[in-house]
């Protein structure tokens, strides 16, 4: 488990379906100290989650099918309730329909701490991390403090 108040340290599941983003946001955030472990599925990414648990959880919307990245997120809430998880996607440049998880009623209906629009910058992804990593540690905010 992550060091409350220390950078890095974690252990981040990153699951997208495609490898550029997976491959470049892994490094960047092995340089900053986490551990990543990396699938390109949400089925995948389950069979993951029931043999080991991550510190959070960074999942694209859009995989093996339209709603993959949705159906991944209730699975994990369902069961893990305070396992932060951030979704990323490229839906609202590719579609105009636009979603957030700023409130508490849209983190109910999307079940992630967080929407990240692609492109997703390196810093904005670490920051996030490290935010809904800390509330955790605190147990404060929308992670909250137990599994």
């Amino acid at each position: 488990m992550r060091k409350q108040g220390s950078e890095g340290g974690g252990t981040i599941l990153l699951v997208d379906d495609d490898y550029d983003f997976r491959l470049q946001h892994r490094l960047y955030l092995e340089g900053r100290g986490y551990t990543v472990w990396e699938c390109a599925g949400a089925e995948e990414a389950r069979r993951i989650l029931e043999e080991r648990r991550p510190d959070a959880v960074v999942a694209d919307l859009m995989m093996e099918d339209d709603d993959a990245g949705f159906a991944l997120c209730y699975f994990i809430k369902r069961r893990w309730k305070n396992l932060p998880v951030i979704m990323v996607t490229g839906v609202a440049a590719e579609t105009g329909f636009d979603f957030d998880a700023a409130t508490a009623e849209e983190r109910a209906w999307v079940k992630a701490d967080a929407v990240l629009a692609k492109p997703v910058r390196l810093e904005q992804l670490h920051g996030m991390i490290e935010r809904l990593l800390g509330e955790r540690a605190l147990g404060s905010g929308p992670a909250g403090a137990n599994e």
